[in-house]
């Protein structure tokens, strides 16, 4: 009980802080600034949100021990973080899977426990023993025990590929240019049940933002009392796919902090008075 009402105090003083704030702005139509057309090259790459759909959890993939697995098998009791990369990525992918893990070391959540993790190559021709190399590179760099389980680093067919990326709005296009292929960066959050449920964009992913998708894809199965009551006054916004303050949620347990308060004080202060007089 102390530690939850030391939790709401700090939440209400947060709220009142925030609520004198400004807010910030998005740069926009009302910013005056023109769009600036993309390369041909990137016409064709981006993420784009499908919240709530399903992906097709019956394809079959090979992982890092050159096992024939399907995606189901990752799936049914834990939120899933998938990451869309391919390992003899010169740059991008290793910046994304180098923020995924310092995202996740602060986080007590452990994988194989309470979420997993899958990387699948969208290059059709790299192999089992590529994504084998690439993750002990990254169990060394994550250093948590449990992800030797809970993280899977699979390679695919281009058919299995695609609709895969298809399903989750990943878009990557092979550049003949620089023999290379041209990809967005970013990781999304998978219900247990495989439904897309958050999308985090860029090469840095706050531990923050990390833990409130796996709670919130897991419908509060994982997480704390103290996690649930944060997620109250946080909300997801599609538009930034990121987790931002929720004024409003805020200000009321701002103010039902403030009745308690002083409810708490007039009770202290009667029976001290009470003590007095006796």
């Amino acid at each position: 009980m102390k530690r939850l009402f030391v939790l709401l105090v700090a939440l209400s003083v947060a709220g009142i802080a925030l609520a004198q704030s400004p807010l910030p702005t998005i740069p926009g139509k009302s910013s005056g600034l023109a769009p600036t057309k993309l390369p041909d090259a990137l016409q064709e790459v981006g993420i784009d949100q499908k919240l709530d759909a399903q992906i097709p959890l019956d394809l079959t993939f090979t992982d890092e021990q050159g096992r024939r697995v399907q995606l189901k098998d990752y799936f049914g009791k834990r939120p899933v973080i998938l990451s869309f990369v391919y390992y003899d990525c010169p740059m991008l992918c290793t910046l994304v899977l180098n923020g995924l893990v310092r995202g996740l070391r602060p986080l007590s959540l452990d994988p194989a426990k309470d979420f997993e993790i899958i990387t699948v190559s969208f290059d059709p021709k790299e192999t089992a023993p590529l994504a084998e190399s690439k993750k002990r590179a990254y169990l060394n760099s994550y250093r948590r025990p449990s992800a030797e389980q809970g993280w899977h680093f699979l390679v695919g067919d281009d058919a299995s590929i695609h609709k895969l990326a298809a399903a989750a709005g990943f878009k990557y296009h092979w550049d003949t240019a620089s023999s290379q292929f041209a990809h967005a960066s970013g990781i999304m959050v998978l219900t247990p049940g495989g439904r897309l449920s958050r999308y985090f964009y860029g090469v840095e992913f706050s531990a923050r933002d990390l833990r409130f998708g796996l709670i919130d894809a897991s419908a509060g199965k994982i997480g704390t009392l103290a996690d649930q009551m944060l997620l109250f006054c946080y909300h997801y916004d599609p538009a930034t796919a990121k987790y931002g303050v929720a004024i409003l949620n805020v200000m009321r347990v701002a103010g039902i902090t403030t009745v308690l308060l002083i409810a708490g004080f007039i009770i202290t202060s009667v029976r001290q008075e009470r003590r007095r007089l006796a």
